[in-house]
């Protein structure tokens, strides 16, 4: 056999093995894309140790490498925290997009919570809740993970700390809210409500699906947590094992601990 021979033997041998390669759906398939999140209460960024550092918050968010991330106790250019707009502070360290969302007036700025996204924000909404002790309202950002995927809504929670009544009202005016999204959804936060409560059982009767932690994970107080009230759930999504959420033990930079969860993108 010639060289020239020799050249389209082998020419053709390849040919043949990348056509089997590209033409099987076994080897083609490759693993789903991910989306990670974060929700962290940062008590306006006061720590432990009663410094408000929000350098320390975006080196612990910074950590965890997340897509998205529902914060609560967010100040807007408020006297206690140094009259910081702490949401775009916070999206500039972190070279991320932003939006907060108002709970009420405060110390000559606004109190509330807010997100950050990798993804730019097609549009945000701001849901206002029943009263409970104070005001409350849940902010939802619409994003496109992916292209060729569906949008998502992700939606930061702080539900009431005081009386579960005021808790369970506040969910059922999100969950009418949310009702006419045909596409995925994410609640992330402080729902302050233990996992046995009737906030969390409306939101299970409405086709949100809880994702638990590892077993006897607590999320407050952070030095010493002793109970379960920040969460993530989902509606839209189909899972044949649904992912752990992961609470990270960070005792300093807030009075809660930060969670995370990295979840497929629906397709």
């Amino acid at each position: 056999m010639n060289d020239r021979r020799v050249f389209r033997f082998l020419t053709g041998l390849f040919l043949v093995a990348y056509s089997f390669v590209t033409d099987s759906p076994s080897l083609q398939a490759a693993e789903p894309a991910k989306i990670r999140l974060v929700a962290y209460n940062i008590k306006h960024g006061r720590g432990i140790d009663n410094r408000v550092d929000l350098k320390r918050i975006a080196s612990v968010l910074r950590k965890l490498k997340p897509d998205l991330v529902a914060l609560q106790e967010i100040d807007h250019t408020c006297t206690r925290s140094g009259k910081v707009d702490q949401a775009a502070a916070l999206g500039n360290l972190l070279g991320m997009h932003y939006r907060f969302g108002k709970f009420m007036d405060f110390q000559g700025g606004q109190y509330g919570l807010a997100v950050l996204s990798r993804f730019p924000v097609q549009k945000s909404i701001r849901h206002q809740l029943s009263p409970g002790a104070e005001p409350r309202c849940a902010l939802e950002v619409i994003v496109q993970p992916a292209a060729s995927g569906p949008p998502l809504s992700f939606v930061s929670i702080h539900n009431d700390w005081t009386r579960e009544p005021f808790r369970v009202a506040q969910v059922n005016d999100l969950i009418m809210g949310l009702r006419e999204r045909k596409h995925p959804v994410i609640l992330a936060g402080d729902f302050n409500a233990e996992p046995k409560a009737e906030s969390l059982a409306r939101l299970r009767a409405s086709g949100f699906l809880i994702l638990t932690k590892e077993k006897g994970a607590k999320t407050f107080p952070s030095p010493a947590p002793r109970i379960e009230i920040d969460y993530f759930m989902t509606r839209g999504f189909s899972f044949v094992n649904p992912p752990l959420t992961v609470v990270h033990d960070e005792r300093l930079a807030s009075d809660h601990c930060p969670i995370a969860i990295e979840l497929p993108l629906p397709r």
